[in-house]
């Protein structure tokens, strides 16, 4: 490994010639912007990588990642950063590999319902995109307006969409991957049924870019739903909340997303909004319902409405105009922000559990909430299990710190004690790493330590994370 100092000129050089000179950062201000992301992850010096290089095509990538190898540098893969976990945050020096100027849509196939595209493309940018012609790409994850594809697939990222709609591995039909020694591997393809061999497509969603660096991706779509709704509906307690949304999926209504927030989140809306809460709410649900048309939607919320009265709720509210759905939504999108603005910081967790675990595990974090003595509100989306507590404190205080901890130690084991698992949408990173070795096991462990050998034996690819 190369140590944490400046390349040396015939390293840079060799850089420079794969991609071009003006794409090789290594100014100490600019490169030090390519050492955090939007983890919780405090800024250490030790993460500041050794230059950043920017490909614009896959050739490029294979250069740059052939090089690498050849000199053995340890090379980070980045795309908009928005990574909650610290993905691509470089622990070893060596190169950031930068894929921001890889951001074509390559094609859109109307016929086959499926769109190609470079790993910096925006999330939202592709929705559009694919909009326009009638098309649905739905994983939406929170940063979608900014996050790119590239990070998607690498982190199998989620959003409130996927109760209905699941999550980026559900869309990825195809990769073109450069691996650890420059050779481009491409997998899978257009065709819908496709059982020829491993499913190498798999392998990389969710690595995050341990295996290989994603420069092209094909995902399928789905035709874009003619109306869309949105419901507000205020329970006294999660347990109801939670009921709600267990009834409505046995019931055979699906929303498009089910997003949940207990009473500190709507505390810290209000707050955020200068609003205030309604007397004796306990939890909220913002549903978003979708369809062929108005009857479609009424149909749905009808139902919905008989539902979430039989389940205990206070208020039920369907937003009847554009500029009311904007502001129901806006209360959710705005939601972390507001959270974090209670204490001086905020460890945002991110753990799934199946559904109907979903009450148990937000009373066990409750508890850890009273032992610790700290304040961990719950927010996430209810109808896949997958909830975001957030442990607010003051980490400059070393008891609080500490508590903090403990209260993220027993959130975890809260999570796996329940049969759920670390991560529902945000990866392992370097954040969770310590808790990676229990959740799986130590076959699975030693499963995917093979697979990393296998595909990168001299370990440069985005070394020290996941496990």
């Amino acid at each position: 490994m190369t140590s944490l100092t400046t390349l040396e000129p015939l390293v840079l050089d060799g850089f420079r010639e794969a991609v071009g000179r003006e794409h090789v950062i290594e100014s100490p201000l600019e490169v030090f912007g390519y050492s955090y992301d939007a983890s919780f992850l405090a800024l250490d010096r030790s993460t500041v990588p050794q230059a950043v290089v920017r490909p614009r095509t896959t050739q490029e990538i294979s250069r740059v990642m052939a090089f690498a190898h050849q000199q053995r540098i340890p090379v980070t893969p980045r795309g908009a950063a928005s990574g909650r976990t610290g993905g691509s945050v470089p622990l070893e020096g060596g190169i950031v590999l930068a894929l921001d100027r890889m951001t074509s849509i390559l094609e859109l196939d109307t016929a086959n319902m499926m769109v190609s595209a470079e790993p910096g493309v925006r999330t939202a940018d592709l929705h559009d995109h694919c909009a326009r012609q009638g098309l649905f790409f739905p994983p939406d994850p929170g940063s979608w307006k900014f996050s790119t594809l590239g990070g998607n697939v690498a982190e199998n990222a989620g959003g409130m969409r996927a109760v209905k709609y699941g999550v980026t591995r559900d869309y990825v039909m195809g990769l073109e991957v450069v691996l650890a020694d420059g050779s481009i591997l491409e997998t899978g393809g257009k065709a819908v049924k496709n059982v020829t061999g491993y499913d190498l497509t798999s392998l990389f969603v969710g690595s995050e870019g341990t295996l290989g660096i994603v420069s092209k991706a094909l995902f399928r779509l789905r035709p874009l739903p003619k109306a869309r709704g949105v419901i507000r509906v205020i329970f006294r307690t999660m347990d109801e909340a939670c009921s709600a949304v267990q009834e409505m999926l046995l019931d055979g209504v699906t929303p498009s997303a089910a997003e949940i927030m207990d009473a500190t989140c709507l505390e810290a809306v209000a707050r955020a909004r200068n609003t205030r809460v309604e007397p004796g709410a306990g939890a909220c649900l913002i549903l978003e319902i979708d369809g062929d048309g108005a009857s479609s939607l009424e149909a749905q919320s009808l139902r919905i409405d008989t539902i979430t009265r039989q389940a205990g709720c206070i208020t039920f509210r369907s937003a009847a105009s554009k500029e009311e759905t904007e502001a129901i939504w806006a209360e959710r999108r705005g939601l972390s922000s507001a959270v974090a603005a209670m204490a001086p910081n905020r460890l945002g967790e991110d753990i799934s559990v199946p559904r109907s675990a979903f009450p148990e595990v937000v009373r066990r974090i409750n508890a850890i909430a009273s032992t610790t003595k700290l304040r961990i509100p719950v927010f996430g989306h209810a109808g896949d299990g997958n909830l975001h507590p957030s442990v607010l404190c003051d980490l400059g205080n070393p008891d609080e710190a500490a508590r903090a901890h403990q209260a993220v130690d027993g959130i975890f084991k809260a999570a796996l004690d329940l049969g759920g698992t670390l991560s529902g949408e945000h990866g392992i990173g370097i954040s969770k790493r310590p808790y990676f070795a229990d959740a799986v096991g130590p076959v699975s462990l030693a499963t995917h330590r093979a697979i990393k050998g296998a595909l990168d034996p001299l370990g440069l690819l985005n070394p020290g994370k996941i496990w």
